[in-house]
């Protein structure tokens, strides 16, 4: 939102997911829409001005220092997911032409919630867990 730190991505798909679980809406003030993509495809500039919490055992998220803006979440733990990070939609210049293919924690959606369906992909938070078992306990 200021300006204080800077991304380049490569590899970017044309997709991005949401997120349900309670700690990415208390994090977002609402589901954490993310596009995932390699951590090694994503250059910041103004790195001293991100800071980082360590939310779980598995995972930390991001933020600008100066403004508070959102910046990442990334899985810290080896499994799956971990040579990812998912970065918010609203932080890309054009976030036009982005196409919803999935959303995890379906079970955790509050009732307020709609997006339109689609043949997107839904997962609950049991399926989340089975598939990357490091997130079990946090």
């Amino acid at each position: 939102m200021c300006g204080a730190v800077s991304f380049t991505a490569t590899e970017v798909p044309g997709t991005f997911g949401a997120c349900h679980c309670e700690m990415c809406r208390r994090w977002t003030g609402s589901a954490l829409l993310g596009v995932t993509v390699p951590k090694d495809k994503v250059t910041w500039t103004g790195t001293e001005n991100i800071a980082e919490f360590q939310s779980t055992s598995w995972a930390k998220r991001a933020w600008c220092r100066v403004c508070g803006s959102n910046l990442y979440f990334q899985f810290t733990m080896d499994g799956a997911w971990s040579d990812e990070v998912e970065l918010p939609l609203g932080l890309f210049d054009d976030p036009n032409g982005f196409r919803m293919t999935n959303e995890i924690y379906i079970d955790h959606k509050p009732d307020s919630f709609s997006y339109t369906p689609t043949d997107r992909q839904v997962l609950t938070r049991q399926q989340v867990v089975e598939k990357a078992p490091h997130v079990e306990g946090d």
